[in-house]
């Protein structure tokens, strides 16, 4: 195991300034050193594929970059690897974890396929890789074969990050969150968040009703709605951050008669933005869209993301939700999802981060969960499976 700062000041040692991606759990100590660090720069993107965006247009100016995030999000990143990184011949070090790894740390059973994958994805991009190093003595010699690569090929080079590699690091409280830079005047008293996820997920699980289907977004909203009441109408996702309100979206019009409620978060909305434009143009009057904002990536670390900058009620109007407001209480978001009046909302609720410290995971696995959704619904396996 090394210290994050052993690795970054020796990448810094060979020009790299700039570090961006997207949250892994395995990149905290990472990530979190980089922010604490004054005379360096973290870009945190929403999605994968943008990093690699920044991480080109830094080097085409100078400045050398490192993008960071999960294997799970190696497939957004492919077209500017290869349609960008690669045409254009812009190197750049990839640090890709290698959740889900043959052999290695038991993980969520979202990473099994992309675990097995990994190598071959890489390198089926032209991308060579090697496993991050995970002792002092190895920093230098892996930098060195990485930074040879890209001055002769001008292409990415990845180091595969294993779990338990680099010894945790403490992100500074000044740091961690961005200022506000809305306009004047646009801070409301509801925009303050005073309670927690539990409280609201608390409050639209009292407001649900038989026919109901609930689909909770990726990371600690699942989790804590399920250890609030375990119900065959929760759809608890795990990877495929973003694309909750598309599989909401899926399920309304499959089931036009119930109504589909998806419990969104900041981090995870951000990252698939565009699913939004897609509802306001079918504006399905079935879906209800909750938004719980805690302005960060809290099961990954707590590392911020852009939402204090985003008015979420504009953007819900502008690409076409009939309704869009602010919900910062409890009793008062349960009486909006009791509301059973046909058409799509957004209710944008600010949350306080926090979380039990023995929160449980569900039992069943992705594919029970899925199933049992299916029954509950009456729709046969798939296929005749």
């Amino acid at each position: 195991m090394i210290t994050a700062g052993e690795f970054i000041e020796a990448a810094r040692a060979c020009g790299f300034g700039l570090y961006t991606g997207v949250p892994c759990s395995y990149l905290t100590p990472f990530i979190n050193h980089v922010i604490s660090t004054p005379d360096l720069r973290y870009v945190g993107t929403v999605n994968e594929g943008d990093a690699v965006a920044v991480a080109a247009g830094a080097e085409l100016g100078g400045m050398p970059a490192v993008v960071m995030f999960q294997n799970s999000g190696l497939g957004n990143a492919v077209n500017p690897l290869t349609s960008l990184a690669w045409a254009f011949r812009v190197p750049m070090l990839l640090i890709v974890t290698w959740r889900g790894q043959p052999g290695g740390a038991a993980d969520e059973p979202q990473h099994e396929l992309m675990g097995r994958i990994t190598p071959q994805l890489l390198e089926a991009m032209d991308i060579p890789w090697e496993p991050f190093p995970a002792e002092s003595g190895a920093i230098a010699a892996a930098l060195e074969r990485a930074c040879a690569h890209m001055r002769r090929e001008g292409r990415p080079y990845a180091l595969v990050m294993s779990k338990g590699a680099v010894a945790p690091s403490d992100l500074e409280a000044r740091q961690s969150q961005p200022q506000q830079r809305l306009p004047a005047g646009f801070i409301e008293e509801e925009l303050v968040p005073r309670v927690t996820r539990r409280a609201m997920l608390r409050a639209v699980q009292m407001a649900l009703r038989e026919d109901d289907i609930v689909i909770a977004t990726t990371g600690y909203t699942g989790r804590e709605l399920y250890a609030l009441e375990d119900r065959p109408c929760q759809l608890y996702m795990v990877g495929s951050m973003g694309c909750a309100a598309g599989i909401g979206l899926g399920l309304a019009i499959a089931q036009p008669e119930r109504r589909v409620i998806v419990i969104d978060g900041d981090g995870a909305l951000l990252m698939r933005l565009g699913t939004m434009a897609t509802l306001g143009m079918e504006r399905p009057r079935n879906l209800l869209h909750i938004l719980l904002d805690n302005g960060m990536h809290e099961s990954t670390g707590g590392q911020a993301t852009v939402s204090v900058n985003v008015d979420f009620r504009a953007l819900a109007r502008a690409v076409g939700y009939p309704r869009a407001m602010i919900v910062s209480d409890p009793d008062e978001l349960r009486e909006y999802v009791d509301w059973r009046v046909p058409g799509l909302r957004l209710l944008h609720v600010p949350i306080r981060p926090g979380i039990a410290a023995d929160l449980p995971r569900p039992e069943m696995g992705p594919a029970e969960v899925a199933a049992r959704l299916r029954r509950h619904l009456g729709v046969p396996a798939p296929f005749g499976g």
